[in-house]
């Protein structure tokens, strides 16, 4: 299955929760698109709300269900909670970390960098938006990429930064400090849900 390139907002509204990131998919209308909006019946089973909390988590990292399913399993090997690490590996992607340093807007637009080869990873290109960063690492944006609008317009509306990364804004460049804690994590989402969903 390829991964969703549809209309996002549609896509935000119907799952209650803001993908961007910026929230404004929700301002004006907070409930399902659809013919019968917000008259809607929410009322779902066991599988329907753990189904959600996948789709939720899947498309805020902007991620494929083969990938997402490969990196569950990752997830189960590793010492510690199976939710937790699970999302600390998503939290670990490249796209993720250069949209958490504040040089994209948006997650899509962070993929987008990556793929078009403006960011570095301790100094060498890479251009692998799933490419996992290991503690230490610093991610920079090529020096011919720093003049970027979509850079320069981000790094102006960003005003935050996670603890476990430092940013440089004037030498764009941020290290991936340590892995997050959950609480630094989204909190919208319950990975004891997704946990449930694959467990099956």
């Amino acid at each position: 299955m390829s991964r969703y390139t549809g209309p996002s907002w549609k896509l935000s509204r119907r799952l209650g929760i803001s993908l961007s990131g910026t929230g404004k998919e929700l301002e004006k209308r907070p409930y399902a698109p659809g013919q019968h909006g917000p008259n809607q019946r929410k009322k779902l089973s066991e599988y329907g709300l753990q189904l959600q909390e996948k789709q939720k988590l899947r498309h805020m990292y902007g991620v494929n269900e083969r990938q997402f399913r490969n990196t569950f399993g990752e997830a189960g090997k590793m010492k510690g909670i199976h939710g937790e690490n699970f999302m600390i590996l998503l939290e670990s992607r490249l796209d993720n970390l250069v949209y958490r340093c504040g040089l994209a807007r948006t997650r899509r637009q962070a993929r987008q960098l990556v793929n078009h080869g403006h960011i570095m990873v301790n100094g060498k290109r890479v251009d692998i938006p799933s490419y996992r960063v290991k503690p230490g690492q610093t991610i920079s944006v090529r020096e011919k990429s720093q003049n970027l609008d979509i850079i320069k317009e981000a790094i102006e509306i960003n005003n935050f930064v996670p603890d476990f990364l430092t940013f440089d804004a004037e030498k764009l460049e941020g290290t991936y400090t340590r892995f997050p804690e959950r609480s630094e994590m989204p909190a919208e989402i319950n990975e004891a849900f997704i946990v449930e969903f694959y467990s099956r």
